[in-house]
């Protein structure tokens, strides 16, 4: 997805996406896509380095807000854009599934 957002803004697209939606950049501007790209490798770091209960509340807390946020991407893509995005939903399911893995991680520390 940061690729088609960057052929995006060059104007090399020669079909609709959904990186030209507003909703593709969220927070700030920056494209979701960016921000996942720091968010997924950031948690699996501190997954893999946490150590007590407090620092995986944390994480649950973050994980929860992304899948929070993909709730909301999923009814833009269903409802608002109604454009298809494999990608997309990929993510959603990844950010939920992720909510529900570090919430086991949680209750187990």
């Amino acid at each position: 997805m940061l690729r088609k957002g960057k052929a995006a803004a060059r104007g090399e697209l020669s079909e609709p996406s959904v990186v030209q939606t507003p909703r593709a950049r969220l927070f700030g501007g920056i494209p979701n896509a960016t921000l996942g790209a720091i968010y997924y490798p950031a948690l699996g770091l501190a997954i893999w380095l946490a150590t007590d209960r407090s620092e995986f509340l944390v994480l649950f807390l973050a994980a929860l807000m992304a899948a929070g946020v993909s709730v909301v991407l999923a009814y833009s893509l269903l409802f608002v854009t109604r454009m298809p995005c494999m990608y997309c939903w990929t993510s959603h399911v990844i950010n939920w599934l992720l909510a529900i893995g570090v919430a086991a991680l949680l209750v187990q520390s």
